[in-house]
């Protein structure tokens, strides 16, 4: 009876211990005591949200005259023919695409179906004790490593420990360990601090 008792501790335990590695690495436990997600994304994790400098294309079936590629404006906002200026700063792929099918419903069109991409993310900027600090384009996947290397490498001075990152839409900056999976989002703006000799 113990060694079966035994046996199913140690199960449990073991369930337990993949349980927390699963949940670590599709970020929703915390990897350390420092928060790795900017804000905007913690909303609902890996959900996009649309904000200046993006690119969409937009295709409205049946209607090649409203498809087209689109750019988020400064205002967060883009123009489309029939309904005009539609703010989309902060709505997600779906929400963008359940707006557009709303105002072209009824007077417009019976029923229509939209579908929508982002094609160019909007640019995140390095800046501190990088060589080439600068805005560079955002692709898929890119981390503060990725980031840097873009941007010539670290200077001699810089802290390779510690990265301090400001969500696109957000005022203060983070401050996060500095890891080889450091994630950077669209509109990051990443700032590389200078080491304490």
């Amino acid at each position: 009876m113990k060694l079966a008792a035994t046996q199913l501790k140690r199960w449990v335990a073991a369930l337990f211990g993949v349980l927390i590695l699963a949940a670590c690495q599709s970020g929703t436990v915390p990897s350390g005591t420092v928060d790795q997600a900017g804000p905007a994304i913690q909303q609902e994790a890996g959900v996009y949200r649309l904000g200046n400098g993006d690119s969409l294309r937009v295709n409205v079936f049946g209607e090649p005259e409203l498809s087209g590629d689109y750019a988020v404006d400064g205002t967060g906002a883009i123009s489309m023919p029939l309904i005009g200026t539609v703010h989309v700063e902060g709505m997600t792929i779906v929400e963008f695409q359940e707006e557009i099918e709303n105002r072209l419903a009824g007077d417009y069109l019976v029923e229509p179906r939209v579908s929508a991409e982002v094609t160019n993310f909007r640019p995140f900027y390095i800046l501190g004790e990088v060589n080439r600090p600068n805005e560079y384009a955002y692709t898929s996947g890119l981390t503060v490593m990725n980031a840097v290397a873009a941007a010539g490498g670290f200077t001699y001075r810089a802290n390779r420990k510690e990265v301090f990152i400001r969500s696109a839409g957000e005022t203060d900056e983070r401050r996060v360990t500095l890891t080889t999976t450091t994630k950077v989002e669209p509109g990051d703006t990443i700032r590389i601090g200078e080491r304490i000799f």
